[in-house]
């Protein structure tokens, strides 16, 4: 064999014995760096685009934001929303002894300028304290006549801190109502109720307002009242000895104060992000 062909043989083992060369290696490392690189960054966006996506609410969370957004409505709502200036309701065919229900409007003619004191805002001394016990934080009230003006009804709605602390105050507020009920059978005497709001104006001159309907009902964290009476000077006789004034009457006053329980605790829309309490 002749000289340079074996330094050439010896050439090719010292190349194959040292592997790779130099530049190959750095090219493999810049690669994969840059497969690690582009990885995090996919990582990274994912992330970003998660905390920007909407946030989900559990069931439990839909419940509190609703809730929480029923019991701020009186604050939110302006007076003439909560109270409009007029409001339907039927009187029964059973009444009217027809065929057909007969649908009036009930109108409003006053309501309080300023959040009533709980305890003032009521006839008793004990309904006022039973109601600051359990929490009332203030009481809205507005008062209405039918279309003839023969009948008015005022409405009083007493905030509670919720739904819980309105239901017991209400069920108390029943028990209260039923133990006076008691002591005055057989007198004219109505058991504790919201305090009538008088009104101005020429039919105001003639508004003897004698309570003759009262009662009320819990929605949501709300305990709604109402009592009703003759708006004119007429007699005072007990309207349980005219059915129909009575049943008139009683429309009246639960169609307005079920409509303005309504426009309090209608279900909000459900609770998303942005925009929702907890976004």
């Amino acid at each position: 064999m002749r000289g340079d062909e074996m330094y050439a043989d010896q050439m090719d083992g010292d190349l194959q014995g040292r592997g790779p060369l130099p530049g190959r290696g750095r090219r493999a490392a810049a690669v994969i760096a840059l497969f690690l690189g582009v990885a995090g960054l996919a990582v990274s966006l994912t992330g970003v685009a998660i905390q920007m996506l909407p946030r989900h609410f559990t069931a439990r969370e839909q419940r509190q934001i609703e809730a929480w957004e029923v019991m701020r409505r009186w604050q939110q709502l302006p007076a003439g929303r909560i109270f409009p200036a007029s409001v339907s309701y039927l009187l029964s065919a059973r009444t009217l002894q027809d065929i057909d229900p007969l649908r009036l409007k009930a109108l409003r003619v006053s309501i309080a300028p300023l959040k009533s004191d709980c305890a003032k805002a009521v006839t008793s001394a004990a309904a006022g304290a039973l109601l600051r016990k359990s929490g009332c934080q203030a009481v809205l009230r507005a008062t209405y006549v039918d279309a003839t003006r023969s009948f008015v009804m005022t409405i009083g709605v007493a905030v509670l801190p919720d739904a819980a602390s309105a239901a017991s105050a209400g069920r108390r507020l029943t028990l209260s109502r039923l133990a006076v009920a008691r002591q005055a059978a057989g007198a004219d005497l109505l058991p504790a109720g919201v305090l009538v709001l008088r009104y101005r104006g020429a039919s105001g001159r003639t508004y003897d307002y004698n309570r003759q309907v009262s009662a009320s009902f819990t929605a949501g964290p709300y305990v709604v009242m109402y009592a009703a009476g003759y708006s004119d000077n007429r007699p005072r006789v007990p309207v349980s000895r005219d059915s129909y004034s009575e049943a008139e009457m009683t429309s009246m006053a639960q169609g307005v104060a079920h409509s303005v329980a309504k426009t309090l605790t209608a279900a909000p829309a459900p609770p998303h992000c942005p925009g929702a309490p907890g976004c």
